[in-house]
């Protein structure tokens, strides 16, 4: 999202008195602080948040009115130079940051909800302030990704975070057949307008009955969680979908008896095999996966292939 900076006056203020409880310079050089913005509801702010905004000698905003919504509804005034930093200024403005980090300077950096640098910009400025030997702190706020997590109903006790999945679909598949067989929860990030078409490859790749939910809209007037097997989201998915979306999905299952149907085996290997492993890699990992001896996997492999219209000759090329 594109932003613009405030007018000048309020870019160049920097002689007003911070907030009562601000942060106060030490003198001995600048920090950096990531601060957690609210993903939803506004009181959901942290506490600090405002005496940050209040006491930073530059607040850089991935969209500066939003920023100024935010510092409204939390009745604070930045008395430091606002500046806008997203996707588009990101490469160009972090050395004119990193330079007033090493001046001395605090650096305040909000994005348009949640926490920066996690599927939005920070990430080269942070990098950039630990290059530079700069202190980095953060602000812990509201986070989409375990607010979903929590309220999916789904195993949390080990996860991953995915983030955005590629808007191409051959990359997409391709993204997912990556972790097909991963098996801690994952948390995606999805843009409304895709959601159906993720939700149906997620079904072709993880298997249809695999459990998900999909978070709407977090802690806003709208707010839903809808569970169920993937392919049941998919169908609900297409009518349309509104809002912010995060997709949590259940975790590959550990190995046991429901793991022996052979038409999964073969599709767990095609699914590898489509990712770019060979065959034979693929026919192993699986078995490692499923708990059987390899030569399962393969039989249950070649049954297939004898089974389809090419015949016995791909079975025999299998061996």
């Amino acid at each position: 999202m594109t932003g613009t900076d405030w007018d000048a006056e309020t870019e160049n203020r920097t002689d007003e008195a911070a907030a009562p409880g601000a942060p106060q310079h030490t003198g001995a050089g600048g920090v950096l602080v990531l601060a957690g913005t609210p993903i939803g509801d506004t009181a959901d702010a942290p506490p600090r948040l405002a005496a940050e905004l209040a006491a930073a000698d530059v607040v850089a905003a991935e969209d500066t009115r939003r920023l100024r919504r935010l510092t409204g509804a939390l009745g604070v005034q930045p008395t430091g130079r606002i500046v806008s930093y997203f996707e588009g200024n990101e490469s160009a403005r972090t050395p004119e940051l990193v330079e007033a980090l090493a001046g001395g300077a605090r650096v305040l950096l909000v994005t348009d909800a949640g926490m920066p640098s996690v599927s939005d910009p920070g990430y080269r400025l942070v990098a950039a302030a630990v290059e530079r030997d700069v202190k980095v702190t953060a602000v812990p706020g509201p986070s989409a990704v375990l607010t979903a997590l929590a309220l999916s109903g789904l195993p949390v006790d080990r996860f991953c975070f995915e983030g955005f999945l590629p808007r191409k679909a051959g990359e997409r598949l391709g993204r997912l057949r990556e972790v097909a067989g991963e098996r801690r929860t994952l948390v995606y990030f999805e843009a409304p307008h895709r959601l159906d078409d993720t939700l149906a490859a997620m079904a072709e790749v993880f298997g249809a009955e695999r459990r998900a939910a999909v978070c709407r809209e977090l802690t806003k007037t709208y707010e839903e969680v809808k569970r169920g097997p993937l392919a049941e989201l998919a169908r609900w998915a297409a009518d349309g979908v509104r809002g912010e979306i995060t997709v949590v999905v259940e975790g590959a299952p550990e190995p046991g008896p429901a793991d022996l149907d052979p038409a999964e085996l073969v599709r767990r290997v095609r699914v590898r095999e489509e990712a770019g492993e060979r065959r034979k890699e693929a026919i192993a990992a699986v078995a490692v996966e499923a708990g059987l001896p390899k030569r399962e996997v393969f039989d249950a492999v070649v049954a297939a292939k004898n089974a389809s219209p090419e015949g016995s000759a791909n079975g025999k090329a299998l061996s």
